[in-house]
């Protein structure tokens, strides 16, 4: 099964076994992550077809839904062809390439999340200026550092993980390659770069989460002072989607990335890296188009346009 194997490859333990019920669950992933990239790519394709959601606040959904299609396509074909032949290895480039892809990505993700929660506070805090304090250059500029800083950390870490001596034992307890995981097989000491790596975890989650609880804390000082109903419910509708969101993948990689050695646990581990690796990029655009009437919009005209063509097509 396993003869192609090379011995500086690296072997991936997966994520499933081959019961009947775990033969389900491959099937429910598998799934998931076809609903995941679908969704995902229908969001980005209604922003770019709608007009009225030609604005910063949907670009940066747009990049959002872009990230975690990439996620997805970084991690599934590449477990899902392990588990289907029976051929785990990985080579140590392939394995480069999924770190710096994964951290750059939820690196990058982390600040996008905290550049959407700038935008909500201006919505909400000065929205009549908000053309002024949430221009296009700024918005590109929060974009494109949000992709150079998660890449930035990405490739630091897939360089210096990649750098150490392995053992003869070369399997990694995962179903995608995580620089962690990876570390814990070198056979040199490696304490300066966890702790270096912890650090760099921390950051890169706790940065972005505190401005984002600052942006959200003003915006909840800014309803509550709001005196009509209308304007309070408009305005917690037009976060409420963002806050889920940002739960979800903060609650997720907070629980992976920044528990004490001590609790941690291959099988636990796996587990919530497939849930903010497989499960939360399908959840995010079923978010934000049940919760926001813009995008349900656009969806439905779009629908309707694809009806009138077919009706008209077939009347021909």
């Amino acid at each position: 099964m396993e003869s192609g194997n090379t011995s500086s490859d690296f072997i991936l333990l997966g994520l499933l076994g081959h019961s009947r019920a775990q033969q389900f669950l491959f099937g429910m992933v598998l799934t998931i992550a076809f609903t995941s990239l679908v969704s995902n790519a229908l969001m980005i394709l209604l922003i770019q077809w709608d007009l009225r959601l030609h604005t910063p606040m949907y670009f940066l959904l747009s990049q959002l839904s872009l990230m975690d299609a990439m996620v997805v396509s970084t991690i599934v074909p590449k477990m899902a062809a392990d588990y289907l032949t029976g051929i785990k290895s990985i080579s140590p480039a392939g394995c480069g390439f999924q770190i710096f892809f994964l951290l750059t990505l939820g690196g990058g993700e982390c600040f996008l999340l905290a550049a959407m929660s700038y935008d909500r506070y201006v919505a909400v805090c000065h929205p009549l200026r908000y053309p002024m304090l949430m221009s296009w250059p700024l918005c590109l500029r929060m974009t494109m550092g949000s992709w150079f800083l998660g890449a930035a950390d990405g490739l630091m870490q897939a360089v210096v993980a990649l750098s150490f001596p392995f053992c003869s034992r070369r399997e990694i307890d995962h179903f995608f390659c995580e620089a962690p995981t990876l570390v814990r097989l070198a056979c040199a000491d490696t304490s300066v770069f966890e702790n270096v790596m912890y650090i760099c975890c921390v950051l890169m989650l706790l940065v972005p989460f505190c401005l984002i609880l600052t942006s959200y804390s003003l915006i909840l000082a800014a309803v509550l002072h709001m005196r009509s109903p209308e304007a309070r419910k408009k305005a917690f509708a037009t976060c409420s989607s963002h806050v889920a969101v940002v739960g979800l993948f903060y609650g997720a990689a907070i629980s992976n990335y920044m528990r004490p050695k001590s609790y941690r646990s291959a099988h636990y581990d796996k587990v919530v890296s497939a849930f903010y690796s497989i499960l939360t990029p399908m959840l995010n655009p079923l978010i934000y188009s049940l919760r926001n009437s813009e995008v349900k919009g656009a969806l439905r005209n779009r629908s309707n346009c694809v009806l009138l063509k077919l009706c008209q097509l077939k009347c021909q």
